[in-house]
Parts: structure tokens; C-alpha cells; sequence
């Protein structure tokens, strides 16, 4: 028999909220104003608006001319601003009977080109603070836009980690690329994530050498193609640094990892440590990386094509998975739909799991 999700709630665990769906107030509202030209803000310019920081352009302000979203699928007149409209975003994860969603926000993918430590900071924190009180708090046990945290320093990033705590979020993003996170410093952060159970997340973004989405045409294809795979050395640094082994109450997401290549890295990180590790336990880690994935690790996945043979390698408590609503390779509106076909020879259980129990779980949500 066929396993279906009709019987079961589903929770999405990697949706987005980009800054072209934001209002334009945002981070004006909030900032100082000496900071208003400085931060984020909105600027139109001929037929089409951006979001700039300073003169770094941050992106387009509203729909991107020549960009089907999944919107686009059930609207082609939809607002652009839609998505960051907690009453009519929780009618669309309604229509698609998802239960819940864990949101990214704006920055997910390169951060934010900000380089006054100052202004970035207060700029993060704006986010944070819009993201619990405009945008979470409308439907706090169904809808869950992740706080961001800073990346100037350890300290920094404890103190903000501990503010958002009390705003209610549920997890928090770091962008890796900015900082060392194999130096012990960031032990400070990672200890401080454990006490308040509190799920970091590493998400796809920068890591490719020579491809550049920004550049648009045949680079986008080849850099959604291995996306995916940018997570491998920030994964194999918290294993081998003993970041993950030396803090083993810390949750790590690699969100958008996707599930391919994990069972293989898994499998050559075992063996890299009996070579490596294990005869040198004065200065490396003593674990097995693969008892350090399953204790610690989670990694999300939308349409795997390979996920029902490859998720039982490592077992089904590690992954999650996401519609990534409202990108273009969502599964939105038709998730169910998409969940069964790609997931039908996995058993009741694991579908269960991976579609709505360890998203649950790990998040706190009902």
C-alpha cells in the first residue's frame, strides 16, 4: 500500500520571505534615522523599485520581471507583497494544507552588504524584532520566521541570540561564510544555543567559486545545480573542529542541503576518521561524525528524486521536509500531491517523520 500524508499534518521546514516581498517600511521604521539611507530601504528608479543599503543594491522591490514564482501558478496579478502578509501567507499554506511553516527571510542567500558593524547589527535586529512582532505573532504555533544572528563576534551574537529567545523565536539563522565557525571561540554561541534549545541553521548561499546567480542567464541553472552542496564544508568543519562533539546538546540545520550527497560524506567521514582521528584522539574528535549527524545533525530537502532509496542510509530522524513556498521549485500548491509520489515507497512512519514529526520536534511547535 501506498503511504499517504492524508492522514497526517504536514509542516514545512525551509520557506522563504525575500526582501522583494517585503513592505518597504521594514527597516525605516525601525532604524534611526541617521541610519536611513545607510540601512535597507526602498528606492524606485524608472519602471522598477530596489532595496538598497547605502548604494549597494540589495535586490528588486516588489515582482522581477521574467521570474515565475509559484505564485504565479494559481495568479499571475498576484501582490508581490503577498507573501509577507502573515493573514493572506497562512491563507496560501492553507490552500496547501500545510499545518506549519519555518520561514527564511531576507539575506538568506549572501547576508546583508553592510559594513558598518553598528548599522548591520541594528539592521539584524530590526529584522528580528519585525519578523516576532508584524509576522509571527499573528499565528505564533503555525508561522515561524527565523531570527538572524550577528557574525562580528561570539559575544555579540549571545547577546542577540538571548534577545530573540525572549521574542519568542524558535530558531535562528548564522551565515557561516561571515566568521570562522571552527575557531572555540564560537563555543560561546554554540553553548549558549544548547541552554535555550534553541536550532541553529546554516543555509545555502554563498560557496561557489566561479558561478554567480547575479549574473543571471545559463549561471542560475548551474548554480541551483550544486547549491545543495555548499554545505559540505561548513558540515565537515563542526564535526572535525569538535564544535558539534564538544557541544552535543547543539541542533544544526543545514537547510536546503538536500538529501544526495549526505549519505556519501556521511559514510567518507567514518572513514576519514579511522584513518585521521582515531589514532590521534589527543588532538582530534573521538566521536564518529555518523553518531554526530544522527545526535546533532538535520538536514531539509523539497522534491528529492532519489529520496526514498537514499533517506533509510542514514534513517529518517535527520531529514526534513520543506515546499519552500513561494520560490519558483516549490511544491506549492500541490504539496501532498508531491510528497506521495516522491516519497511512495518509504513506510507510514517515515513519511511521517520527515514531513511533519522532527520538524516538530525540533522547533517546539503543537
Amino acid at each position: 500500500m501506498t503511504p499517504s500524508t492524508s492522514q497526517h499534518r504536514i509542516y514545512s521546514c525551509d520557506d522563504h520571505l525575500d526582501i522583494y516581498n517585503l513592505p518597504r517600511d521594514v527597516w525605516t521604521s525601525r532604524l534611526p534615522r541617521k541610519f536611513h539611507r545607510a540601512g535597507p530601504h526602498v528606492e524606485d528608479r524608472g519602471d522598477m523599485s530596489f532595496w538598497l543599503a547605502g548604494d549597494q543594491m540589495m535586490g528588486p522591490s516588489g515582482k522581477i520581471p521574467n521570474f515565475p514564482m509559484a505564485l504565479d501558478r494559481v495568479d499571475p496579478d498576484y501582490d508581490p507583497l503577498r507573501p509577507s502578509d502573515p493573514k493572506l501567507r497562512m491563507e496560501d499554506m492553507d490552500r496547501d494544507d500545510i499545518y506549519a511553516s519555518i520561514v527564511y527571510g531576507p539575506g538568506t542567500l549572501f547576508g546583508f552588504p553592510i559594513p558598518d558593524p553598528e548599522l548591520k547589527r541594528l539592521t539584524l535586529q530590526a529584522w528580528n524584532d519585525w519578523a516576532a512582532e508584524e509576522f509571527n505573532r499573528y499565528l505564533p504555533d503555525r508561522l515561524s520566521a527565523l531570527a538572524v544572528l550577528p557574525t562580528a563576534s561570539p559575544r555579540e551574537a549571545v547577546d542577540e541570540l538571548h534577545r530573540v529567545v525572549d521574542l519568542g523565536h524558535r530558531g535562528a539563522l548564522l551565515h557561516f561564510s561571515e566568521t570562522d565557525v571552527a575557531d572555540p571561540i564560537w563555543d560561546l554561541l554554540w553553548a549558549a544555543a544548547s541552554e535555550a534549545e534553541l536550532p541553529i541553521s546554516f543555509h545555502i548561499g554563498r560557496g561557489t567559486q566561479q558561478l554567480d546567480i547575479m549574473k543571471g542567464g545559463w549561471q542560475i541553472a548551474g548554480f541551483a545545480a550544486i547549491a545543495p552542496m555548499q554545505l559540505d564544508e561548513p558540515f565537515s568543519i563542526m564535526i572535525f573542529s569538535g564544535a558539534l562533539e564538544r557541544n552535543p546538546r547543539l541542533q544544526l540545520v543545514l537547510a536546503e542541503s538536500g538529501v544526495g550527497w549526505m549519505p556519501y560524506l556521511v559514510a567518507r567521514m567514518d572513514a576519514t576518521f579511522e584513518k585521521h582521528c582515531s589514532p590521534h584522539p589527543e588532538y582530534s574528535i573521538k566521536t564518529r561524525p555518523s553518531e554526530i549527524f544522527r545526535r546533532q545533525v538535520y538536514a531539509t530537502f523539497e522534491e528529492e528524486p532519489l529520496g526514498a532509496q537514499l533517506i533509510p542510509l542514514l534513517g529518517p530522524d535527520n531529514f526534513m521536509w520543506a515546499c519552500d513556498y513561494p520560490h519558483p521549485d516549490s511544491t506549492w500548491p500541490n504539496s501532498r500531491r508531491a510528497i506521495d509520489h516522491a516519497l511512495s515507497s518509504l513506510s507510514s512512519e517515515a513519511v511521517r517523520k520527515v514531513t511533519a514529526e522532527t520538524c516538530q520536534r525540533l522547533y517546539k511547535l503543537p
